[in-house]
């Protein structure tokens, strides 16, 4: 497993859905201390600073830590768990799957279940069960002996699912691609900025929250007064059977993509167009990409005081928001020699000039 694999396989093992961040909170602040100052806000943002021949313009990367999971709302009589889901599940994708529920006991594992088809009148066996007719079974038989496992109302819940290498060694599968691999992004670009100038001043943040509403990014630039800013993120990839291409374009291993528009947010264009750039004089792959249902931390990071430049560039990812998400290894590693060049071109008469009109 080179190293690429072992950084994306540590950040995606560990927990963290929508605030309950703190195991993968210690994770990434660990990974970030020799890169630079880190310090954390008061929502559980992680910053790191890396300072470079100038103090400005100061350049935001920003990936969020949290995960899709679930949160014990109640424990039935029988033993089992009612949950609320946190981030956005499709009810078709849980049926069957492990869980970890993390309690102040340690972990207990469980599995969705629901009323089996036998018993289902002949009209309903061949709809979707949804997730309010679904429980978390923990293979107990009452409240007691849940509660004796230390689970408790309110406690977190993560997809049971580990990082793996596919066969042809370059495709990866895992939980929590969704935003780990920005995390691992924001982490790989400062590492790589150690070792070359750049005018500028960066700062590295790893979000809280995004997944129940962009909570984490809605503080983040208070921190770091940003002149520019760079989400880091995944995408859809459409390279699946079912998928048109106006649906989703951007295709696994054809590189990084760069989004034209989501529901939040329209990219800074001169920004945009920059990042094409760059990609073109570096012959770096990018892809277009448009997420007419969905938004990114930088909805609400560009609305900042008086706006700020903003542009987001993710690795595709196939299966979004279910326990087994597949990413291309050199969509990812495109991805952080895109975003090191666009860092390295960003000084401050670039950055000026991005909103002012020609």
């Amino acid at each position: 497993m080179d190293a690429v694999a072992q950084l994306l396989k540590e950040l995606t093992e560990a927990a963290g859905v929508p605030g309950y961040e703190a195991p993968v909170r210690a994770l990434v602040r660990r990974l970030l201390e020799p890169l630079g100052p880190v310090s954390q806000d008061r929502i559980g943002n992680v910053f790191c600073r890396k300072e470079g021949t100038a103090a400005a313009p100061r350049v935001l990367l920003a990936g969020h830590m949290d995960e899709i999971g679930f949160m014990v709302k109640q424990i039935t009589s029988e033993g089992m768990l009612r949950f609320i889901p946190l981030g956005g599940w499709f009810d078709q994708v849980l049926l069957g799957h492990r869980v970890i529920v993390k309690t102040r006991q340690g972990d207990v594992l469980g599995v969705f279940g629901a009323k089996p088809p036998h018993l289902l009148p002949a009209e309903e066996r061949n709809k979707v069960v949804q997730k309010k007719h679904m429980f978390i079974d923990v293979g107990v038989s009452s409240k007691d002996e849940a509660e004796a496992l230390g689970i408790r109302i309110g406690d977190p819940i993560i997809p049971h699912a580990a990082f793996e290498v596919m066969a042809n060694g370059k495709v990866y599968v895992s939980k929590a691609f969704d935003d780990r691999a920005g995390v691992a992004m924001m982490i790989e670009v400062l590492r790589a900025l150690q070792a070359v100038e750049h005018p500028n001043t960066v700062f590295g943040v790893a979000t809280v929250q995004e997944e129940v509403g962009l909570r984490g990014a809605s503080t983040a630039p208070w921190s770091v007064e940003p002149d520019v800013a760079i989400i880091l993120e995944t995408d859809i990839a459409g390279d699946t059977p079912g998928i048109k291409p106006d649906e989703a374009p951007a295709k696994l291993g054809q590189g990084p993509t760069v989004l034209f528009y989501d529901r939040a947010m329209i990219p800074n264009l001169a920004l945009r167009d920059l990042v094409l750039e760059v990609a073109e004089a570096e012959g770096i792959p990018v892809q277009p990409s448009f997420v007419e249902g969905g938004a990114t931390d930088g909805g609400v990071i560009h609305r900042y005081k008086t706006g700020v430049p903003t542009v987001v560039i993710s690795v595709p990812t196939r299966y979004i928001h279910s326990h087994s998400t597949l990413m291309h290894h050199d969509d990812f590693v495109h991805g952080v020699r895109l975003v090191t060049a666009l860092v390295r071109r960003l000084d401050a008469a670039t950055v000026a000039g991005l909103t002012q009109d020609a």
